[in-house]
């Protein structure tokens, strides 16, 4: 039977299950074997991660030829102007690649949002902005490279949705079981009086963030 597991993927852990120099993995989040991440989401970046163990719905959701839209909330060095966001929204050169038309707008600060570990350093002088993005590709920190572009750097990034599936109420660490509901998937069938969220440790009941180890320098 198919398994699709949500896990909000807290900053400084690394998208694999294991690491040579000890660095804080999903492992670290997620004690259930045989399942692996669905696409990738930057050491830096935090939110939602997408782990199954049916390579199907793996590769679908990993292949951006399916264009499955995945949206992040991105704070912003600055305050982008229509100019710089038409601009986002429209494509851009950079330079290995031009970035397809996305959707772009400003935002309110998250009122939900959790308290980053380490915290993001401001420069005092420079107010900043929120930014909801939502791209149909995937290229390599693309959403950091496209802010920066436009001559905005990015602080902080959590991705929030991919496609059908979103973060909602999930804490730093937590996960939890989800059916695949995506066209020409087979949805996988709820387990008899399995609990709808779990411990990182596996146990069913209330869920609590994982266990913080001292992250190496994140990439």
């Amino acid at each position: 039977m198919s398994r699709l597991i949500l896990l909000n993927k807290p900053y400084g852990v690394l998208c694999q299950f294991t690491d040579p120099d000890g660095r804080p993995t999903l492992a670290d989040c997620v004690d259930v074997p045989g399942v692996y991440a669905a696409g990738r989401l930057d050491t830096d970046s935090e939110g939602l991660l997408l782990l199954t163990d049916d390579g199907a719905l793996q590769h679908r959701i990993a292949d951006p030829r399916h264009k499955l839209p995945k949206t992040y909330l991105v704070q912003v060095e600055g305050e982008p102007d229509e100019g710089a966001l038409a601009r986002l929204r429209a494509g851009l050169d950079l330079g290995d690649f031009r970035s397809q038309p996305c959707a772009a707008r400003a935002v309110a600060a998250p009122d939900w949002l959790w308290p980053r570990d380490p915290p993001v350093r401001f420069r005092k002088s420079v107010p900043t902005a929120w930014l909801e993005i939502v791209l149909r590709e995937g290229k390599n920190r693309q959403v950091r490279r496209m802010t920066a572009k436009v001559g905005f750097p990015t602080l902080r990034l959590i991705r929030v949705a991919i496609g059908p599936w979103r973060l909602d109420d999930l804490q730093p660490g937590q996960w939890r079981q989800a059916q695949a509901a995506l066209p020409g998937v087979a949805r996988a069938q709820p387990r008899a009086r399995e609990a709808s969220a779990r411990q990182p440790g596996g146990r069913a009941g209330k869920m609590r963030a994982v266990h913080k180890k001292t992250p190496g320098s994140p990439r």
